[in-house]
């Protein structure tokens, strides 16, 4: 395959006009001599970056080229040439070079890589501390080997590049690292190539040092809360392998607490204190207290008012305060609550009440919740359970609906990515179980079981797609002539749910009233896939199709579906995601903005 003029160059005739532009010097020579490579197009591409010969292209009107340095750079570029490409694995190359005087003079470059050496043969040994902690039987090293062969990227049977070896060896080395052995280096290494075989032998040694184990704790930053706040954070004491994960996982919860807005987690990597090495702890406190004042308006409930204000030490108790009012036109509401700092195992004891009252042309709905638990954030793992006591009056023309219940419930929600802000890579998982009891005006008091299951994929497809996956199902168990309060029950739609409609307007008509009732089952899917645009890469273009509905049973159920396109922003607090859908139900159009990652 023919390539392009990849230079031009070569010229004693030199302009001696005073009055030519300056623009005129940088400019290329009209008899420059031109630069043709045959090769296959990777090696022509590599061959183009780095010739000698190639970076000629560069040259201005201004600047000379001798015959005797034209002549060197010619004889010169074979060996070069042959230099290249040993670095991509082929070893028996040949390169010839002719030289045409034209008109236009042209040089030409004929590559015959021959076979790629093949990787046949790899030695990966470990030495130090943690090959003796290894051969003691201890299983955090034991697995710490299985990982790093696990993970070799170069693997037998492979070709060999260069590149490739070299940036394996240094991730070889950091891996050690981040598992706790922060003075691993490369002890010895060495690539063996038969050329005649077209075979290679790699062979690495590494050194681990000795494990880095926490010491003593020091805390920078705090003002207004206390220490054990940020220990019990820590998850690990003195004694325990200060690993890369670890620390991550650790900076995470902290900025998690709600009470720190930096962290920065570090220890002494000197491996003279590696038994005990002193652990650092530096975080900048959020303000004591907080006040966000709103202005918004929505197709579905109009205007409105809203007040947000958080106390992160409440009377002087380690404890939150949060409490949400929002007046509008057609809805009031209050959220309030109260928790615990973490404490140890990262759990917050928490009490929380909701009431709200929406007015509709049909209806006025008047609901309260309070509960009461305990609740544990983490890096992978989310923990609420609790008990709680839900109430939905819902007052028409015709009746009055008034329903209640007493639940205990646990919410956990598990998440394996490769960002929990931005993730491209991985899966969560989010389900909820409860059971209850139940009693109302309109139907016979009763027990009921919930149960409901999120699951969303994240793939990426090559190296600019990126895929998006989400299946829900959810269903209460009880008999029919037990009500419970709709809080309870499912709705779809929105956002997070079926894009083209409303929130949580995909749900059951009540025959007696028309109004929007909740479901016994809940069922939705979802597929999107995204792309980055090329001048702009933290914006994403994305189609997508959902489908899904709320319904009294399953033999009534019936998918909705909605599709569209978006457009992603990868802001540094999570992605931005404007949607434009069309509810295929309701013939209709709508637009959808949300910020983050719902789990």
């Amino acid at each position: 395959m023919l390539a392009g003029c990849a230079g031009l160059f070569g010229s004693n005739n030199k302009s001696t006009d005073p009055a030519t532009p300056a623009a005129a010097a940088s400019a290329p020579r009209a008899d420059a001599t031109t630069l043709v490579i045959d090769a296959p197009g990777p090696l022509r591409e590599l061959l183009q970056r780095n010739l000698d010969l190639a970076r000629l292209a560069t040259l201005s009107a201004q600047e000379e080229l001798d015959e005797v340095e034209w002549l060197r750079l010619v004889g010169a570029a074979p060996a070069q040439a042959r230099q290249l490409l040993q670095t991509e694995g082929y070893f028996n190359a040949e390169v010839d070079v002719r030289r045409d005087p034209g008109p236009p003079p042209t040089v030409h470059m004929s590559v015959r890589p021959g076979p790629r050496v093949r990787v046949m043969e790899v030695t990966l040994v470990v030495r130090g501390a943690l090959r003796e902690r290894a051969d003691a039987g201890d299983q955090q090293a034991l697995q710490a080997i299985r990982e790093l062969h696990a993970w070799w990227p170069v693997p037998p049977g492979g070709p060999f590049r260069n590149g490739e070896w070299s940036a394996a060896k240094t991730g070889a080395a950091a891996r050690l690292r981040a598992a706790g052995y922060a003075s691993a280096t490369v002890a010895d290494s060495g690539a063996e190539i038969d050329a005649d075989t077209q075979e290679a032998k790699l062979t690495l040694a590494l050194d681990s040092g000795p494990l880095f184990v926490a010491g003593p704790m020091r805390i920078e930053g705090l003002d207004k809360h206390d220490e054990v706040v940020v220990r019990n954070l820590a998850g690990f004491g003195p004694g325990a392998p200060l690993t890369e994960a670890t620390l991550l996982d650790y900076q995470d919860r902290l900025r998690k607490s709600g009470l720190f807005d930096a962290a920065t987690v570090s220890f002494d990597s000197d491996p003279a204190h590696a038994g005990a090495a002193p652990v650092t702890v530096q975080v900048h406190e959020v303000p004591l207290q907080s006040l966000t004042l709103g202005l918004g308006v929505s197709a579905k409930t109009g205007e409105r008012v809203t007040a947000e204000h958080t106390h992160r030490r409440i009377f002087g108790y380690r404890a939150t305060l949060h409490n949400k009012i929002e007046l509008g036109r057609l809805r009031e509401a209050y959220e309030g609550e109260l928790s615990s700092h973490p404490r140890e195992s990262f759990y917050r004891k928490m009490i929380g009440l909701q009431l709200e009252r929406l007015r509709t042309d049909l209806d006025e709905v008047v609901s309260q919740r309070l509960r009461t638990g305990r609740t544990q954030d983490g890096t992978r793992i989310d923990r609420l359970y609790f008990i709680g006591f839900d109430r939905s009056v819902q007052t028409t023309a015709v009746n009055r609906r008034d329903a209640r219940a007493w639940s205990l419930q646990y919410h956990g929600v598990w998440r394996e990515l490769d960002s929990i802000l931005l993730p491209t890579r991985g899966v969560s998982i989010s389900g909820q179980g409860g059971v209850g009891w139940a009693f109302s005006n309109v139907g016979d008091a009763g027990a009921f079981t919930l149960a409901y299951a999120r699951f969303t994929g994240y793939l990426p497809l090559g190296q600019s797609w990126y895929t998006t996956g989400r299946l829900e199902v959810g269903q209460i168990f009880k008999r029919d002539s037990v009500v419970i309060p709709d809080a309870l029950t499912f709705r779809a739609g929105g956002d997070e749910s079926v894009r083209g409609y409303e929130y949580r307007t995909l749900a059951p008509i009540d025959p007696a009233t028309g109004t929007i009732i909740g479901g016994n089952v809940l069922g939705t899917v979802s597929f999107e896939i995204a792309r980055p645009i090329p001048r702009y890469p933290a914006l994403w273009g994305a189609v997508f199709i959902d489908a899904g509905n709320a319904a009294e049973n399953w033999t009534e159920f019936r998918a909705a579906r909605g599709y569209g396109v978006g457009l992603r922003w990868r802001s540094p607090v999570g992605p931005l995601r404007v949607d434009m859908a069309y509810g295929e139900q309701l013939r209709k159009w709508r637009l959808h903005l949300s910020v983050g990652i719902a789990f």
